[in-house]
């Protein structure tokens, strides 16, 4: 009877290590470092949503010496969270990336002025300076300047573009009148700075209709002829999904899960918690499938740029699917 426990005990063990055996291995490389911005994966991580699809899932912070575009290229990640309009330039400079989902339905990029300088719209960006991200960020505002019909080279007719830093200091330290800023974080750092938000002004890109796609999951071409990489994928994205919704639902929950994840120790619990808040309005009315309305106007926007255009041509349909959000779903 001892033997026959001892078997039964070994072949339970031997099934159970058959099982984790079994997970699929899949590293996603995030845009920018640990922050409820990426709550979404964190929460599928933490809640066992990734492991309930038989994955392994290893997340990789960003940061500001880190290139989505160029881990994924080099083999370092199976997917990765990144805007589209570098996703898009990069494809057309050679490398074959596709959405596959699109948890972020609105844009979170905006212009915030001081009021004390005067700016009430648009029409008061000429003659002053404007704090602009570059890297790939510059696209949204370059396409409504030039909608606009207003320079970028200065001039009183124009506006000075200050390169700034993923910083505020340059309206903190009155070096431009306005900067560029994200709904959930810039803009609070500009507030935690002792700005009330009366003293501000702001332009949201998605009220401005220029705003372009943020933080869609991309992954190379290759992957969606390989079955069982579109079988991981389609799991990955179902978990992730679960992970967002969970998120938006509770947010300051899934802003300690992001704590907890936050190897730097940099964030703290009063800004992860505001930045969560701030983010669910974004994932808001995504169920992953990308609206190729959204594709359209990002297209576009990439393609107005002026003399400068992000990108030369329309990408096509090929540089997104609904195979995997489609199979997710159902």
């Amino acid at each position: 009877m001892k033997t026959l426990m001892g078997t039964l005990s070994f072949a339970a063990l031997t099934s159970l290590a058959g099982m984790a055996q079994a997970a699929d291995d899949l590293t996603l490389q995030l845009k920018w470092v640990t922050q409820a911005q990426f709550a979404g994966y964190y929460v599928a991580l933490d809640k066992g949503f990734y492991e309930e699809e038989d994955l392994n899932v290893t997340i990789k912070p960003g940061g500001p010496d880190i290139a989505p575009t160029q881990v994924i290229a080099g083999g370092g990640a199976d997917v990765t969270v990144e805007w589209m309009p570098a996703a898009l330039s990069a494809r057309e400079k050679g490398l074959p990336l596709v959405n596959i989902a699109q948890p972020f339905k609105s844009s979170g990029m905006m212009l915030t002025c001081l009021k004390e300088t005067g700016v009430t719209g648009p029409a008061d960006f000429p003659g002053r300076t404007l704090g602009v991200w570059f890297f790939g960020n510059e696209f949204p505002f370059l396409s409504w300047m030039s909608q606009l019909g207003i320079p970028t080279e200065g001039g009183a007719e124009g506006v000075t573009v200050l390169k700034q830093g993923f910083n505020v200091d340059p309206l903190l330290q009155k070096q431009a009148d306005c900067i560029s800023t994200m709904t959930y974080n810039e803009y609070w750092q500009v507030i935690d700075a002792g700005i009330t938000e009366d003293q501000l002004i702001t332009f949201k890109y998605e009220d401005q209709g220029v705003a372009t796609l943020e933080d869609g999951l991309y992954v190379l071409e290759d992957k969606l002829s390989d079955p069982a990489e579109v079988d991981k994928l389609t799991r990955f994205v179902r978990a992730s999904m679960k992970g967002w919704k969970w998120a938006e639902e509770n947010p300051k929950d899934a802003a300690m899960i992001v704590l907890d994840n936050d190897a730097t120790g940099a964030q703290t619990e009063e800004h992860q918690i505001r930045m969560m808040t701030e983010v669910a309005k974004l994932t808001a009315g995504s169920n992953g499938a990308l609206d190729p309305a959204d594709f359209e106007r990002t297209v576009q926007s990439l393609l107005s740029g002026g003399s400068d255009p992000v990108i030369s041509a329309h990408p096509g349909d090929a540089a997104w699917t609904h195979a995997i959000t489609d199979a997710a779903l159902n």
